[in-house]
């Protein structure tokens, strides 16, 4: 079997995977497994959804949240099944626990550290006037009289 031959193959069996998830779905359910397939994250490509994500587990998720949805599942049952099963990590919104408060606070204390850091620096940079008492006339004078 030719090279074209066989990655031919393995397209197509990644086309009809795709397709095959969300064809017993009606489009009530399609809508709420496009939405929850938007919230779940590839656990192998870590930064992309699994909407997006053709890696092997991610077409193993997409077709179990096709058939948890038409087994009538909740959103909220699907999430928690794959959360107990894969970890926080498979959620884009992990929950606000003790083991992700990190996660949720760091963007916030990263602005107002930021916020601080911008104000001082403003404050050094504002030029420092001179009392006019504290001026040398005399020297000044002698200075300005050179010229």
């Amino acid at each position: 079997m030719s090279l074209r031959a066989l990655l031919l193959a393995v397209l197509m069996g990644l086309s009809g995977a795709l397709s095959a998830a969300s064809d017993d779905l009606n489009p009530e359910q399609e809508a709420r497994y496009h939405d929850l397939l938007e919230e779940l994250r590839c656990l192998v490509c870590q930064n992309q959804n699994i909407a997006e994500s053709h890696a092997s587990l991610a077409l193993d998720l997409k077709r179990q949240v096709a058939d948890m949805i038409v087994a009538g599942r909740s959103d909220d049952e699907i999430k928690t099944y794959l959360q107990a099963r894969y970890g926080d990590f498979v959620l884009y919104r992990p929950p606000f626990k003790p083991r992700t408060w990190l996660l949720w606070l760091t963007p916030f204390v990263v602005l107002v550290c930021a916020l601080v850091i911008a104000v001082l620096m403003l404050r050094r940079r504002r030029p420092v006037r001179t009392p006019p008492e504290s001026i040398d006339r005399e020297a000044l004078r002698r200075l300005l009289d050179k010229e």
